[in-house]
């Protein structure tokens, strides 16, 4: 359940990058340089925007596609086996519970248990589980799992992290200029055009604002698995939720997901101060707790 969430920031990430080298090559920072201080900060709010926004938009339409891509992912046609039969089966009563279309269902191979779901819509996703996960969980566990998944769509999930993330791309852009205009003019003392000063306090505010971006993120991906949760619980019973949420705990350390993929996954590890700050999930034990509580 990890890797969706990581496949989408990987790809908003790479989109915003590519954009704003493009801004650069064509000379739209140097000609908002020329502009009045009025000019200046309009263009730059505009083009933030554009930015942020097309980043964010552009790598939620290509991330069903980078899933199955990406993660190696056997969409399900035609089940082979009974195994498939039923993944297809639950999922498909899920879905109709849920009140969302019917996704696409596969299987990826990974030894490490895990799931996740992905698409632009709640009536155009992609669920898939690991091999790993059907390897060491048992049927009333991986149910529970594809409801936590299922739920995601229901949820809107990955739409609301995309608008999010493209509030916070232009966020990092817009500031990003503004800090490298003022190290020119402040510092540098340049009226005109740009100056090393731009190009460096640029892309130093860019990354350190990014930072705080992605814990903003992954803050607001946390809170999301606890919704995902109760879904699950709901679709499944808590007693299934809990207990995949126990299985995971038993088998190793789960692995994180790649790229995006990893907010939208199961689970996820990550240690010290900023790892946890930058954790996608919340610790296996407080999302068991929550759920005993919940009764």
């Amino acid at each position: 359940m990890f890797q969706r969430v990581i496949l989408f920031l990987i790809a908003n990430f790479s989109v915003v990058i590519v954009l704003s080298v493009a801004m650069r090559v064509l000379g739209v920072d140097a000609w908002l340089a020329t502009q009045g201080l009025e000019g200046q900060m309009t263009g730059i709010l505009i083009m933030a925007v554009l930015i942020g926004f097309g980043g964010s938009l552009i790598s939620l339409a290509m991330s069903k596609t980078m899933a199955k891509r990406g993660m190696g992912v056997q969409v399900i046609d035609r089940p082979g086996n009974s195994t498939e039969q039923w993944l297809v089966s639950t999922v498909e009563r899920q879905a109709r519970d849920a009140g969302i279309g019917m996704p696409e269902v596969g299987v990826f191979q990974s030894p490490q248990p895990n799931a996740f779901a992905t698409g632009m819509n709640r009536n155009s996703s992609l669920v898939a589980v690991s091999t790993g996960l059907l390897q060491h969980m048992s049927q009333d566990e991986v149910e529970a799992v594809l409801g936590h998944e299922v739920s995601h769509i229901a949820n809107g999930d990955m739409v609301t992290m995309g608008l999010l993330q493209g509030v916070l791309n232009t966020f990092v852009i817009f500031f990003a200029r503004v800090i490298g205009l003022l190290i020119d003019r402040v510092i540098f003392k340049i009226e005109r055009g740009l100056g090393p000063g731009f190009w460096i306090g640029s892309i130093v505010a860019e990354v350190v604002l990014g930072i705080l971006a992605s814990i903003i993120a992954m803050w607001f991906s946390r809170w999301r698995e606890y919704r995902a949760d109760a879904g699950g619980a709901s679709l499944a019973g808590r007693h299934k939720m809990i207990g995949a949420l126990r299985a995971l705990q038993r088998v190793n350390q789960p692995e994180d997901l790649p790229g995006e993929m990893a907010a939208f996954g199961i689970s996820g590890a990550r240690k010290g101060a900023l790892g946890k700050l930058l954790l996608s999930h919340p610790p296996l034990e407080e999302r068991i707790e929550a759920l005993e509580r919940a009764q």
